[in-house]
Protein backbone atom coordinates (compact mmCIF):
# COMPACT_ATOMS: atom_id res chain seq x y z
CA UNK A 1 0.00 0.00 0.00
CA UNK A 2 1.41 3.60 -0.84
CA UNK A 3 -0.82 5.79 0.95
CA UNK A 4 2.74 8.36 2.17
CA UNK A 5 2.17 11.69 2.50
CA UNK A 6 3.97 12.33 -0.57
CA UNK A 7 1.93 10.09 -2.70
CA UNK A 8 -0.62 12.16 -1.31
CA UNK A 9 0.51 15.57 -2.23
CA UNK A 10 -1.06 17.30 -5.11
CA UNK A 11 -2.87 14.23 -6.40
CA UNK A 12 -6.59 13.33 -7.38
CA UNK A 13 -8.23 10.71 -4.70
CA UNK A 14 -10.76 8.71 -6.64
CA UNK A 15 -13.64 6.55 -4.73
CA UNK A 16 -14.09 3.39 -3.95
CA UNK A 17 -17.37 1.96 -5.26
CA UNK A 18 -17.77 -1.94 -5.53
CA UNK A 19 -14.50 -2.56 -5.09
CA UNK A 20 -13.20 -0.09 -7.72
CA UNK A 21 -11.26 2.85 -7.77
CA UNK A 22 -13.49 5.20 -9.43
CA UNK A 23 -13.62 8.99 -11.06
CA UNK A 24 -16.72 10.41 -9.73
CA UNK A 25 -19.29 10.77 -12.95
CA UNK A 26 -19.58 15.01 -12.86
CA UNK A 27 -15.80 14.90 -13.69
CA UNK A 28 -15.26 17.32 -10.44
CA UNK A 29 -12.84 17.60 -7.50
CA UNK A 30 -12.74 19.26 -4.66
CA UNK A 31 -9.78 21.02 -2.40
CA UNK A 32 -8.40 19.71 1.10
CA UNK A 33 -6.53 22.53 2.40
CA UNK A 34 -3.00 21.93 5.16
CA UNK A 35 -4.59 23.54 8.06
CA UNK A 36 -1.05 24.82 9.44
CA UNK A 37 -0.36 27.07 6.51
CA UNK A 38 -3.75 27.18 4.75
CA UNK A 39 -2.66 25.67 1.19
CA UNK A 40 -4.11 23.05 -0.88
CA UNK A 41 -2.79 19.55 -0.58
CA UNK A 42 -4.52 17.62 -2.63
CA UNK A 43 -8.08 17.16 -4.34
CA UNK A 44 -10.80 14.80 -3.66
CA UNK A 45 -13.83 13.68 -5.79
CA UNK A 46 -16.80 15.92 -5.65
CA UNK A 47 -19.14 13.15 -6.41
CA UNK A 48 -22.82 13.73 -6.61
CA UNK A 49 -26.31 11.87 -6.33
CA UNK A 50 -25.04 9.32 -9.22
CA UNK A 51 -22.55 8.52 -7.53
CA UNK A 52 -24.16 7.80 -4.55
CA UNK A 53 -27.00 5.92 -6.26
CA UNK A 54 -23.85 3.59 -7.74
CA UNK A 55 -22.30 2.89 -4.08
CA UNK A 56 -25.69 2.70 -2.36
CA UNK A 57 -26.11 -0.31 -5.44
CA UNK A 58 -22.98 -1.67 -4.95
CA UNK A 59 -23.54 -2.30 -0.91
CA UNK A 60 -26.94 -3.56 -1.70
CA UNK A 61 -25.31 -5.95 -3.95
CA UNK A 62 -23.02 -6.71 -1.85
CA UNK A 63 -25.14 -7.47 1.49
CA UNK A 64 -27.15 -10.16 -0.34
CA UNK A 65 -24.20 -12.04 -2.14
CA UNK A 66 -23.28 -15.28 -1.07
CA UNK A 67 -19.67 -14.09 -0.83
CA UNK A 68 -20.62 -11.98 2.27
CA UNK A 69 -24.43 -13.00 3.42
CA UNK A 70 -23.82 -16.97 3.18
CA UNK A 71 -20.09 -15.81 5.60
CA UNK A 72 -20.18 -17.59 9.08
CA UNK A 73 -19.66 -15.60 11.78
CA UNK A 74 -16.70 -16.68 12.20
CA UNK A 75 -15.06 -16.03 8.94
CA UNK A 76 -16.39 -12.36 9.56
CA UNK A 77 -14.50 -12.10 13.01
CA UNK A 78 -11.05 -13.46 10.92
CA UNK A 79 -11.56 -11.13 8.06
CA UNK A 80 -12.26 -7.85 10.32
CA UNK A 81 -9.17 -9.30 12.39
CA UNK A 82 -6.98 -9.58 9.71
CA UNK A 83 -8.29 -5.85 8.79
CA UNK A 84 -7.18 -4.44 12.07
CA UNK A 85 -3.54 -6.67 11.58
CA UNK A 86 -3.16 -4.03 8.54
CA UNK A 87 -4.83 -0.92 10.50
CA UNK A 88 -1.54 -1.67 12.96
CA UNK A 89 0.59 -2.46 10.27
CA UNK A 90 -0.18 1.09 8.67
CA UNK A 91 -0.97 3.34 11.90
CA UNK A 92 1.54 5.64 11.69
CA UNK A 93 1.02 6.29 8.32
CA UNK A 94 -2.34 6.99 8.77
CA UNK A 95 -1.76 8.81 11.65
CA UNK A 96 0.04 11.17 9.61
CA UNK A 97 -2.83 11.55 6.78
CA UNK A 98 -4.96 12.92 9.36
CA UNK A 99 -2.59 15.08 10.73
CA UNK A 100 -1.87 16.39 7.75
CA UNK A 101 -5.66 16.54 6.70
CA UNK A 102 -7.16 18.11 10.01
CA UNK A 103 -4.25 19.79 12.27
CA UNK A 104 -4.51 17.81 15.15
CA UNK A 105 -1.30 16.40 17.24
CA UNK A 106 0.20 13.53 15.42
CA UNK A 107 0.79 11.97 18.95
CA UNK A 108 -2.54 12.02 19.40
CA UNK A 109 -3.27 10.82 15.94
CA UNK A 110 -1.07 7.65 16.83
CA UNK A 111 -2.73 6.97 19.93
CA UNK A 112 -5.86 6.74 18.33
CA UNK A 113 -4.46 4.65 15.60
CA UNK A 114 -2.73 2.14 17.77
CA UNK A 115 -6.19 1.83 19.32
CA UNK A 116 -8.20 1.12 16.51
CA UNK A 117 -6.74 -2.00 16.14
CA UNK A 118 -8.08 -3.21 19.38
CA UNK A 119 -11.23 -2.25 18.08
CA UNK A 120 -11.33 -4.62 15.58
CA UNK A 121 -10.23 -7.25 17.30
CA UNK A 122 -13.07 -6.35 19.88
CA UNK A 123 -15.87 -6.49 17.58
CA UNK A 124 -14.20 -9.30 15.74
CA UNK A 125 -14.68 -11.47 18.81
CA UNK A 126 -18.13 -10.43 18.83
CA UNK A 127 -19.18 -11.59 15.27
CA UNK A 128 -19.81 -15.52 16.61
CA UNK A 129 -21.32 -13.91 20.16
CA UNK A 130 -24.99 -12.03 18.91
CA UNK A 131 -27.48 -14.13 19.52
CA UNK A 132 -31.38 -14.07 20.09
CA UNK A 133 -33.01 -15.60 23.20
CA UNK A 134 -35.45 -18.63 23.71
CA UNK A 135 -38.58 -16.73 25.40
CA UNK A 136 -41.13 -19.08 27.29
CA UNK A 137 -44.47 -18.44 26.63
CA UNK A 138 -48.01 -19.85 28.11
CA UNK A 139 -47.84 -22.33 24.99
CA UNK A 140 -45.79 -25.75 26.30
CA UNK A 141 -46.49 -27.03 22.58
CA UNK A 142 -44.68 -24.49 21.23
CA UNK A 143 -41.14 -23.09 21.11
CA UNK A 144 -40.93 -19.26 20.59
CA UNK A 145 -37.42 -17.42 20.45
CA UNK A 146 -35.40 -14.48 18.27
CA UNK A 147 -33.03 -14.63 15.83
CA UNK A 148 -30.81 -10.93 15.51
CA UNK A 149 -29.88 -10.13 11.88
CA UNK A 150 -27.99 -7.46 9.81
CA UNK A 151 -30.05 -4.58 9.06
CA UNK A 152 -28.85 -3.86 5.37
CA UNK A 153 -26.72 -0.99 4.24
CA UNK A 154 -25.86 1.40 6.66
CA UNK A 155 -24.87 5.23 5.65
CA UNK A 156 -22.17 7.00 7.68
CA UNK A 157 -20.97 10.29 7.22
CA UNK A 158 -17.85 11.10 9.46
CA UNK A 159 -16.50 14.71 11.20
CA UNK A 160 -13.08 16.06 10.29
CA UNK A 161 -11.87 16.61 13.86
CA UNK A 162 -11.05 12.19 14.23
CA UNK A 163 -12.47 11.16 10.86
CA UNK A 164 -11.13 7.37 11.44
CA UNK A 165 -11.61 7.01 15.67
CA UNK A 166 -15.23 8.12 15.28
CA UNK A 167 -15.62 5.88 11.74
CA UNK A 168 -14.09 2.55 14.05
CA UNK A 169 -16.41 1.90 16.50
CA UNK A 170 -19.50 1.87 14.35
CA UNK A 171 -17.83 0.29 11.39
CA UNK A 172 -16.41 -2.22 13.04
CA UNK A 173 -19.61 -3.63 14.64
CA UNK A 174 -21.69 -3.14 11.63
CA UNK A 175 -19.26 -5.42 9.41
CA UNK A 176 -19.30 -8.14 12.61
CA UNK A 177 -23.25 -8.34 12.46
CA UNK A 178 -22.88 -8.50 8.89
CA UNK A 179 -24.15 -5.63 6.99
CA UNK A 180 -22.17 -3.55 3.99
CA UNK A 181 -21.29 0.15 4.54
CA UNK A 182 -21.09 3.38 2.81
CA UNK A 183 -18.97 6.31 4.21
CA UNK A 184 -19.09 10.02 2.96
CA UNK A 185 -16.42 11.49 5.10
CA UNK A 186 -15.87 15.21 5.70
CA UNK A 187 -15.10 17.16 2.41
CA UNK A 188 -11.93 18.48 4.78
CA UNK A 189 -10.77 15.16 5.65
CA UNK A 190 -11.36 12.28 2.93
CA UNK A 191 -7.41 11.01 2.77
CA UNK A 192 -7.73 8.59 5.31
CA UNK A 193 -10.77 7.21 4.90
CA UNK A 194 -9.57 6.60 1.53
CA UNK A 195 -6.69 5.44 2.96
CA UNK A 196 -8.79 2.74 4.71
CA UNK A 197 -10.26 1.47 1.76
CA UNK A 198 -7.05 -0.12 0.28
CA UNK A 199 -6.61 -1.77 3.64
CA UNK A 200 -10.08 -3.35 2.78
CA UNK A 201 -9.07 -4.47 -0.26
CA UNK A 202 -6.03 -6.17 0.82
CA UNK A 203 -7.62 -7.50 3.99
CA UNK A 204 -10.08 -9.54 1.22
CA UNK A 205 -13.19 -7.95 1.97
CA UNK A 206 -15.97 -8.66 -0.58
CA UNK A 207 -16.67 -5.97 -3.24
CA UNK A 208 -19.08 -3.72 -2.08
CA UNK A 209 -19.31 -4.49 1.68
CA UNK A 210 -17.30 -0.85 2.05
CA UNK A 211 -17.41 1.87 -0.06
CA UNK A 212 -16.07 5.33 0.19
CA UNK A 213 -17.69 8.41 -1.54
CA UNK A 214 -16.29 11.81 -1.34
CA UNK A 215 -17.77 15.16 -1.82
CA UNK A 216 -20.12 18.48 -0.12
CA UNK A 217 -22.27 17.85 2.82
CA UNK A 218 -25.09 19.94 0.66
CA UNK A 219 -24.36 17.23 -2.14
CA UNK A 220 -22.97 13.86 -1.88
CA UNK A 221 -24.38 14.06 2.11
CA UNK A 222 -28.00 14.77 0.83
CA UNK A 223 -28.29 12.34 -1.97
CA UNK A 224 -26.73 9.89 0.75
CA UNK A 225 -29.30 10.64 3.85
CA UNK A 226 -32.24 10.70 1.14
CA UNK A 227 -31.35 7.49 -0.15
CA UNK A 228 -34.43 4.83 0.01
CA UNK A 229 -31.69 1.97 0.03
CA UNK A 230 -30.10 2.39 3.59
CA UNK A 231 -31.62 0.99 6.35
CA UNK A 232 -29.47 3.05 9.16
CA UNK A 233 -27.82 6.17 9.04
CA UNK A 234 -24.91 6.61 11.20
CA UNK A 235 -23.76 10.40 11.76
CA UNK A 236 -21.64 12.52 14.10
CA UNK A 237 -21.68 16.04 13.78
CA UNK A 238 -23.58 19.47 14.91
CA UNK A 239 -26.66 19.51 16.31
CA UNK A 240 -28.42 21.68 13.17
CA UNK A 241 -27.22 19.25 10.41
CA UNK A 242 -28.48 16.44 12.60
CA UNK A 243 -31.90 17.86 12.43
CA UNK A 244 -31.68 18.08 8.68
CA UNK A 245 -30.40 14.94 8.50
CA UNK A 246 -33.13 13.21 10.85
CA UNK A 247 -35.62 15.05 9.20
CA UNK A 248 -34.60 13.31 5.59
CA UNK A 249 -34.49 9.67 7.18
CA UNK A 250 -37.94 10.44 8.70
CA UNK A 251 -39.12 10.83 5.07
CA UNK A 252 -38.34 7.09 4.27
CA UNK A 253 -38.39 5.59 7.79
CA UNK A 254 -35.05 4.99 8.07
CA UNK A 255 -33.35 5.05 11.80
CA UNK A 256 -30.96 7.39 12.94
CA UNK A 257 -27.24 6.78 15.40
CA UNK A 258 -26.35 10.66 16.18
CA UNK A 259 -23.46 12.32 18.27
CA UNK A 260 -24.40 15.87 17.96
CA UNK A 261 -22.99 18.68 19.87
CA UNK A 262 -21.78 19.18 23.18
CA UNK A 263 -21.45 21.77 26.21
CA UNK A 264 -20.06 19.75 28.37
CA UNK A 265 -19.81 20.63 32.23
CA UNK A 266 -16.49 20.47 34.07
CA UNK A 267 -16.87 20.18 37.84
CA UNK A 268 -13.99 21.04 40.37
CA UNK A 269 -14.92 20.29 44.11
CA UNK A 270 -12.64 22.58 47.01
CA UNK A 271 -11.47 19.18 48.20
CA UNK A 272 -9.34 17.83 45.51
CA UNK A 273 -5.44 18.24 44.59
CA UNK A 274 -5.77 21.59 42.45
CA UNK A 275 -2.81 21.03 40.17
CA UNK A 276 -4.42 17.56 39.21
CA UNK A 277 -7.38 18.89 38.57
CA UNK A 278 -5.88 22.38 36.74
CA UNK A 279 -4.41 19.07 34.25
CA UNK A 280 -7.76 17.77 33.95
CA UNK A 281 -9.46 20.79 32.64
CA UNK A 282 -6.89 21.44 30.37
CA UNK A 283 -7.29 18.14 29.00
CA UNK A 284 -10.90 18.70 28.84
CA UNK A 285 -10.97 21.91 26.96
CA UNK A 286 -7.25 22.57 24.96
CA UNK A 287 -6.52 19.17 24.07
CA UNK A 288 -7.22 18.44 20.21
CA UNK A 289 -7.62 22.47 19.91
CA UNK A 290 -11.16 22.49 21.60
CA UNK A 291 -11.91 20.65 18.80
CA UNK A 292 -13.92 17.42 20.47
CA UNK A 293 -18.06 17.51 21.05
CA UNK A 294 -16.83 16.20 24.89
CA UNK A 295 -14.79 19.41 25.16
CA UNK A 296 -15.27 20.09 29.30
CA UNK A 297 -15.92 24.14 27.77
CA UNK A 298 -18.35 25.13 30.52
CA UNK A 299 -15.72 25.34 34.07
CA UNK A 300 -17.46 25.43 37.92
CA UNK A 301 -15.19 26.06 40.02
CA UNK A 302 -15.82 26.00 43.50
CA UNK A 303 -15.71 29.38 45.25
CA UNK A 304 -13.01 29.01 48.29
CA UNK A 305 -10.83 27.19 45.65
CA UNK A 306 -11.65 29.64 42.69
CA UNK A 307 -8.88 32.08 42.58
CA UNK A 308 -6.24 29.46 43.38
CA UNK A 309 -7.80 27.40 40.67
CA UNK A 310 -7.60 30.72 38.04
CA UNK A 311 -4.49 31.38 39.05
CA UNK A 312 -3.08 28.10 38.08
CA UNK A 313 -5.31 27.22 34.90
CA UNK A 314 -3.64 30.99 33.40
CA UNK A 315 -0.33 29.85 34.03
CA UNK A 316 -0.82 26.54 32.15
CA UNK A 317 -3.06 27.78 29.31
CA UNK A 318 -0.01 30.53 28.86
CA UNK A 319 2.55 27.68 29.36
CA UNK A 320 1.12 25.40 25.91
CA UNK A 321 3.41 25.43 23.48
CA UNK A 322 1.60 25.99 20.13
CA UNK A 323 3.44 25.01 16.43
CA UNK A 324 3.18 22.43 14.10
CA UNK A 325 1.52 19.13 14.83
CA UNK A 326 4.28 17.04 13.46
CA UNK A 327 6.61 18.37 16.03
CA UNK A 328 6.73 16.17 19.42
CA UNK A 329 7.01 19.16 21.52
CA UNK A 330 3.87 20.94 20.28
CA UNK A 331 0.64 20.67 22.56
CA UNK A 332 -1.61 22.92 20.69
CA UNK A 333 -1.55 22.79 16.49
CA UNK A 334 -3.62 24.69 14.38
CA UNK A 335 -8.09 24.04 14.27
CA UNK A 336 -8.77 22.21 11.49
CA UNK A 337 -10.69 24.83 9.04
CA UNK A 338 -10.49 28.31 8.51
CA UNK A 339 -14.25 28.90 8.83
CA UNK A 340 -14.08 27.06 12.17
CA UNK A 341 -11.16 29.75 13.21
CA UNK A 342 -13.46 32.60 12.45
CA UNK A 343 -16.20 31.08 14.28
CA UNK A 344 -13.79 30.88 17.08
CA UNK A 345 -12.63 34.27 16.87
CA UNK A 346 -16.04 35.35 16.51
CA UNK A 347 -17.56 33.82 19.71
CA UNK A 348 -14.68 35.10 21.79
CA UNK A 349 -15.75 38.58 20.46
CA UNK A 350 -19.32 37.69 21.53
CA UNK A 351 -17.92 37.08 25.23
CA UNK A 352 -16.55 39.72 25.51
CA UNK A 353 -19.37 41.88 24.44
CA UNK A 354 -21.76 40.21 26.96
CA UNK A 355 -19.77 41.06 29.53
CA UNK A 356 -16.63 37.59 30.24
CA UNK A 357 -13.07 39.35 30.80
CA UNK A 358 -10.47 37.38 28.50
CA UNK A 359 -7.64 36.26 31.57
CA UNK A 360 -5.92 34.03 29.24
CA UNK A 361 -5.59 34.00 25.16
CA UNK A 362 -7.84 34.81 23.16
CA UNK A 363 -6.00 36.08 19.62
CA UNK A 364 -4.37 34.34 16.45
CA UNK A 365 -0.98 34.14 17.76
CA UNK A 366 1.61 36.44 15.76
CA UNK A 367 4.54 34.05 15.45
CA UNK A 368 6.13 34.08 11.69
CA UNK A 369 6.03 30.10 11.72
CA UNK A 370 2.22 30.11 13.08
CA UNK A 371 0.81 33.74 10.66
CA UNK A 372 -0.23 31.43 7.55
CA UNK A 373 -1.84 28.97 9.42
CA UNK A 374 -5.66 28.37 11.22
CA UNK A 375 -3.90 28.97 14.65
CA UNK A 376 -5.60 30.23 17.91
CA UNK A 377 -4.40 30.78 21.52
CA UNK A 378 -5.76 28.99 24.32
CA UNK A 379 -8.45 31.03 26.21
CA UNK A 380 -10.34 31.31 29.16
CA UNK A 381 -12.55 33.28 30.07
CA UNK A 382 -13.65 34.99 33.93
CA UNK A 383 -16.44 36.52 34.72
CA UNK A 384 -18.64 34.02 32.63
CA UNK A 385 -22.27 33.57 33.10
CA UNK A 386 -24.02 30.49 32.36
CA UNK A 387 -26.81 32.17 30.47
CA UNK A 388 -23.74 33.89 28.12
CA UNK A 389 -23.99 32.64 24.53
CA UNK A 390 -20.64 31.69 24.13
CA UNK A 391 -21.42 29.50 27.43
CA UNK A 392 -24.38 28.33 25.49
CA UNK A 393 -23.48 27.44 22.06
CA UNK A 394 -20.62 25.01 20.76
CA UNK A 395 -17.69 26.68 20.01
CA UNK A 396 -15.38 23.56 18.77
CA UNK A 397 -12.59 25.78 19.88
CA UNK A 398 -9.72 25.81 22.42
CA UNK A 399 -12.10 28.02 24.58
CA UNK A 400 -13.63 27.80 28.41
CA UNK A 401 -15.20 29.73 30.62
CA UNK A 402 -15.23 29.43 34.51
CA UNK A 403 -17.91 30.05 36.71
CA UNK A 404 -17.47 30.02 40.27
CA UNK A 405 -20.60 28.01 42.47
CA UNK A 406 -21.30 27.58 46.57
CA UNK A 407 -23.49 24.68 46.90
CA UNK A 408 -23.73 21.17 45.51
CA UNK A 409 -27.38 22.33 44.76
CA UNK A 410 -26.35 25.29 42.36
CA UNK A 411 -23.88 23.28 40.92
CA UNK A 412 -26.12 20.49 39.10
CA UNK A 413 -29.13 23.69 37.96
CA UNK A 414 -25.67 24.96 36.35
CA UNK A 415 -24.76 21.88 34.83
CA UNK A 416 -27.93 20.80 33.63
CA UNK A 417 -28.34 24.22 32.23
CA UNK A 418 -27.82 23.81 28.81
CA UNK A 419 -29.70 22.36 25.57
CA UNK A 420 -26.78 19.47 25.51
CA UNK A 421 -26.23 16.37 27.47
CA UNK A 422 -23.00 14.77 26.01
CA UNK A 423 -20.53 14.20 28.98
CA UNK A 424 -19.76 15.89 31.99
CA UNK A 425 -16.65 15.57 34.18
CA UNK A 426 -16.06 15.84 38.45
CA UNK A 427 -13.23 16.06 40.64
CA UNK A 428 -13.85 15.33 44.29
CA UNK A 429 -12.64 12.72 46.68
CA UNK A 430 -16.22 12.84 48.13
CA UNK A 431 -17.45 9.60 46.69
CA UNK A 432 -20.87 10.18 48.00
CA UNK A 433 -21.18 13.41 45.84
CA UNK A 434 -19.42 11.97 43.00
CA UNK A 435 -21.83 9.54 42.79
CA UNK A 436 -24.88 11.94 43.55
CA UNK A 437 -23.62 14.08 40.68
CA UNK A 438 -23.23 11.14 38.57
CA UNK A 439 -26.94 10.37 38.67
CA UNK A 440 -28.22 13.59 38.46
CA UNK A 441 -26.12 15.09 35.91
CA UNK A 442 -27.97 15.03 32.16
CA UNK A 443 -25.38 13.36 30.20
CA UNK A 444 -24.28 10.26 28.47
CA UNK A 445 -21.13 10.04 29.92
CA UNK A 446 -19.33 11.46 33.19
CA UNK A 447 -15.85 10.91 34.26
CA UNK A 448 -14.69 11.21 37.95
CA UNK A 449 -11.50 12.29 38.63
CA UNK A 450 -10.85 12.13 35.22
CA UNK A 451 -11.40 13.22 31.89
CA UNK A 452 -11.37 12.57 27.99
CA UNK A 453 -11.16 8.89 28.81
CA UNK A 454 -12.37 6.95 25.86
CA UNK A 455 -13.04 2.79 25.67
CA UNK A 456 -14.09 1.23 22.96
CA UNK A 457 -16.04 -1.09 25.29
CA UNK A 458 -18.23 1.63 26.55
CA UNK A 459 -21.22 2.68 25.06
CA UNK A 460 -21.29 6.48 24.35
CA UNK A 461 -23.53 8.46 23.10
CA UNK A 462 -25.57 11.95 24.08
CA UNK A 463 -28.72 12.90 25.71
CA UNK A 464 -31.10 15.66 24.54
CA UNK A 465 -29.60 17.82 21.44
CA UNK A 466 -26.35 16.05 21.88
CA UNK A 467 -27.92 13.00 20.17
CA UNK A 468 -29.36 9.48 20.21
CA UNK A 469 -28.26 6.07 19.58
CA UNK A 470 -25.00 4.34 21.17
CA UNK A 471 -21.00 4.14 19.95
CA UNK A 472 -19.05 1.51 21.60
CA UNK A 473 -19.47 -1.82 23.84
CA UNK A 474 -22.44 -4.64 22.90
CA UNK A 475 -25.25 -1.84 22.76
CA UNK A 476 -23.74 -0.57 19.55
CA UNK A 477 -24.49 -4.30 18.52
CA UNK A 478 -27.89 -3.84 19.13
CA UNK A 479 -28.01 -0.30 17.16
CA UNK A 480 -27.13 -2.28 13.96
CA UNK A 481 -29.24 -5.47 14.05
CA UNK A 482 -32.55 -6.46 14.28
CA UNK A 483 -34.47 -8.43 16.32
CA UNK A 484 -36.68 -11.63 14.54
CA UNK A 485 -39.31 -13.32 16.60
CA UNK A 486 -40.14 -17.12 15.36
CA UNK A 487 -42.64 -18.82 16.39
CA UNK A 488 -42.94 -23.31 16.30
CA UNK A 489 -46.17 -24.74 16.74
CA UNK A 490 -44.77 -28.67 17.56
CA UNK A 491 -48.59 -29.41 18.39
CA UNK A 492 -49.84 -31.21 15.81
CA UNK A 493 -53.47 -30.16 16.46
CA UNK A 494 -56.06 -27.43 14.64
CA UNK A 495 -56.79 -24.44 15.97
CA UNK A 496 -59.61 -22.21 15.99
CA UNK A 497 -58.93 -20.25 12.86
CA UNK A 498 -61.29 -17.49 13.58
CA UNK A 499 -59.66 -16.69 17.36
CA UNK A 500 -55.79 -15.78 18.06
CA UNK A 501 -54.60 -18.42 20.25
CA UNK A 502 -52.89 -16.43 24.10
CA UNK A 503 -53.07 -19.76 25.15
Amino acid sequence: MDRSLDSIEGSRQTMLIGGEWVEPKSGRYLPSYDPTNGQPWYEAADADAADVDAAVAAAQKAFTSPDWRRMTQTQRGKLIRRLAELVARNGDMLARIETRDNGKLLREMQVQLQGAPDTYHYFAGMADKLHGDTIPVNKLDMLNFTLREPIGVVGMITPWNSPLMLLTGTLAACLAIGNTVVVKPSEHTSASTLALGELFEEAGFPPGVFNVVTGYGNTAGEALVRHPGLAKIAFTGSTQTGRRIAAHAASNLVPCQMELGGKSPHVVFSDVDVDRAVNGVVAGIFAAAGQTCIAGSRCFVEASVYDQFMDRLIQRANEIRIGHPMDEETQLGPVALHAQLEKVESYVGMGVAEGATIVAGGHRPQREDLIQGWYFEPTIFAGAKNNMRFMQDEIFGPVVGVIPFSDEKELIALANDTRYGLAAGIWTKDIDRAMRFAREVDAGTVWINTYRSAAYMSPSGGFKESGYGKRGGFEVMREFSRVKNVVVDYSGANQDPFVIRLR
